[in-house]
C-alpha cells in the first residue's frame, strides 16, 4: 500500500494544468454503452476510477483502444450484447459504477448489476435512482444481492426528485434518452458534469433540452450515431475540466502561500469556490483568451491566511460543492481567525475531522456544522523520524489531508493514498512541480527510511 510523505510549510509557485472532470468522465463512459458507433473521448483524467470503468466495459465485450496519450481512448460498445455485469470485483471499486444501471436499462430495457462500491464516508442509498427507473416502466428486483431491472419497454414520464440528487438525475437521463416519448425531470441537479453528459448525448443524436436547469426535457430517440456530417469518420468528444481538482489546488496555495497559475479551467464552474478562497485573503484573477477553449486562474496569497467571516455552506450547484468541503476545511484549519462550515448535502461527511486534529487543528463538530478555531503557531506535522500519520478516509478527505500536510510545518504521512488516486491525476507530480516537498512511497520504503 502507498502513502504520501509531505514535508510541509513550503510556499507554492508555478503552473498546473487541470485534467478532465472525474465526475463527468465516469458518467460519459457508461453513456457510450447507449451509442451505436465507436466513440473517442478526449481529456479523460488518468485516474483509477476511469481505469476501472473502462475495464468493466471491456469485461462486458466493449473494445477499448488506448493511446500513448492516456487522456484519449476510443470505445467501441458494439460488442456489449448482454445487460448483465458479471465482474463484481471491479464494480465494487467505485460508486459511479451504478451509472451502468441507467445505461444498460436504456440500451436493453433490462439491467443486472452488482451493488456499487467507492468511498464510504456516508450511506448512499439509490432509492431515488430506482424511483426514476420505475417511473420509466422498469420493475426493480433484489436477486442474490444484485440490482435487477426489467421492463417491457421504457416510456417517457415525469420524474421529480426530492431531495435533488446528482447521481439519480444522471441515471434518469441515461435511461430516458432512448425511451419512447417525452420525459420531464423536475427538481433536477444542475452540476456542470450533468450538462457535459447531456452535451455528449446530444452530440451523439439525443434530444435533451434545458440540462443545467431544474427541469430537464428529454424526447426519446431510436439511435445514437453522432452528427450526420461525421458519418463514417471518427466521432469524438472532449470532457470538461475538473472544477474540484482546480478548487483543491486553489485551496493548497491559499493554505501555503505563494502564487500559482491554474490552466484549463471554466471560471463559471468555480465561482462559489473562488468566493471562499478570496475571503481567506488570497487574490484570484481570471484570464480569458478568445483563442482558447478554457480559461486560466491565478491564485496568490502573500499576507495572513484568514478565516471566513461568512459561513461556508455546501449546496447543489451553483452553490458551494460538497466535494470541496473537506479541502476547504483543511485550509480554514490553518487560518488565523475562526470559520464555520455547514454540510447541507451529505450527512456524516465529517469523519476526517479527527485526522485533522492530529495535526493540531481545533475544530468543534455539531451535527451538520463545524466551528474551526485558529491554532497558535499553525498546524504542525512531525519530524522525519517521527512524522504525524493521518489517513485518507475517502477521496475528498484524502485531498483534505494533503492540503493540511502542505500547510503544516513538519512531516505528515497520508496513509491510504489509493483513495486520492481515484480522483486526482498525478497529484504528487503536479504539487512537486509547484515546489511542494511531497513524495509517494510504500510502507516498506517508509520503514526503511525511519531505520536510517
Amino acid at each position: 500500500m502507498d502513502k504520501y510523505v509531505i514535508n510541509g510549510g513550503k510556499k507554492l509557485f508555478g503552473e498546473v494544468n487541470i485534467s478532465g472532470a472525474k465526475n463527468a468522465a465516469v458518467a460519459i463512459i457508461p453513456a457510450v454503452v447507449l451509442c451505436d458507433v465507436p466513440c473517442t473521448l478526449r481529456n479523460l483524467p488518468n485516474i483509477r476510477d476511469v481505469s476501472v470503468i473502462l475495464s468493466i466495459l471491456e469485461s462486458m465485450g466493449a473494445v477499448v483502444t488506448r493511446y500513448d496519450d492516456p487522456s484519449v481512448v476510443t470505445i467501441d460498445p458494439r460488442g456489449i450484447t448482454s445487460y448483465k455485469v458479471n465482474n463484481d470485483e471491479l464494480v465494487a471499486k467505485m460508486r459511479a459504477s451504478y451509472y451502468l444501471l441507467g445505461a444498460l436499462l436504456g440500451k436493453f430495457g433490462k439491467a443486472d448489476v452488482p451493488p456499487p462500491g467507492g468511498c464510504k464516508f456516508c450511506k448512499r442509498p439509490i432509492d431515488l435512482h430506482i424511483k426514476a427507473f420505475e417511473a420509466l416502466g422498469a420493475e426493480y428486483k433484489d436477486i442474490d444481492d444484485r440490482i435487477v431491472l426489467e421492463s417491457n419497454g421504457l416510456h417517457g414520464t415525469e420524474i421529480n426528485f426530492d431531495p435533488v440528487s446528482v447521481g439519480a438525475t444522471i441515471n434518469a437521463i441515461l435511461a430516458a434518452v432512448k425511451a419512447e416519448g417525452k420525459t420531464i425531470i423536475t427538481s433536477a441537479a444542475k452540476e456542470p458534469h450533468i450538462v457535459d453528459l447531456a452535451n455528449f448525448l446530444n452530440y451523439m443524436g439525443a434530444n435533451i433540452k434545458k440540462a443545467g436547469t431544474d427541469e430537464i426535457k428529454i424526447t426519446g430517440v431510436k439511435e445514437l450515431k453522432g452528427p450526420a456530417e461525421d458519418s463514417g469518420e471518427e466521432i469524438s468528444y472532449t470532457i470538461i475540466p475538473d472544477q474540484i481538482e482546480a478548487g483543491t489546488y486553489m485551496a493548497a496555495v491559499a493554505a501555503t502561500g505563494g502564487e500559482i497559475t491554474i490552466n484549463n479551467v471554466t471560471s463559471q464552474h468555480l465561482r462559489s469556490i473562488m468566493k471562499v478562497i478570496t475571503e481567506t485573503g488570497a487574490k484570484v484573477t481570471v484570464i480569458s483568451d478568445p483563442n482558447k477553449p478554457y480559461e486560466t486562474v491565478t491564485v496568490a496569497r502573500r499576507g495572513d491566511l484568514r478565516g471566513c467571516k461568512n459561513q461556508v455552506i455546501t449546496s447543489p450547484h451553483p452553490g458551494f460543492p460538497t466535494d470541496m468541503q473537506p479541502p476547504i476545511t483543511a485550509l480554514l484549519a490553518a487560518a488565523n481567525s475562526p470559520s464555520t462550515v455547514v454540510e447541507a448535502v451529505w450527512a456524516n461527511r465529517f469523519s476526517y475531522v479527527p485526522e485533522l486534529r492530529k495535526l493540531g487543528a481545533e475544530i468543534d463538530e455539531n451535527k451538520s456544522s463545524l466551528t474551526i478555531h485558529p491554532v497558535p503557531g499553525g498546524l504542525k506535522g512531525g519530524t522525519r523520524k517521527k512524522p504525524v500519520s493521518v489517513r485518507a478516509l475517502d477521496l475528498r478527505a484524502g485531498a483534505a489531508m494533503v492540503v493540511a500536510g502542505l500547510a503544516a510545518e513538519g512531516v505528515t504521512e497520508v496513509e491510504d493514498a489509493k483513495y486520492v488516486k481515484r480522483g486526482y491525476e498525478d497529484i504528487v507530480g503536479k504539487l512537486a512541480a509547484l515546489g511542494a516537498d511531497i513524495r509517494m512511497v510504500t510502507y516498506k520504503e517508509i520503514s526503511d527510511d525511519q531505520d536510517e
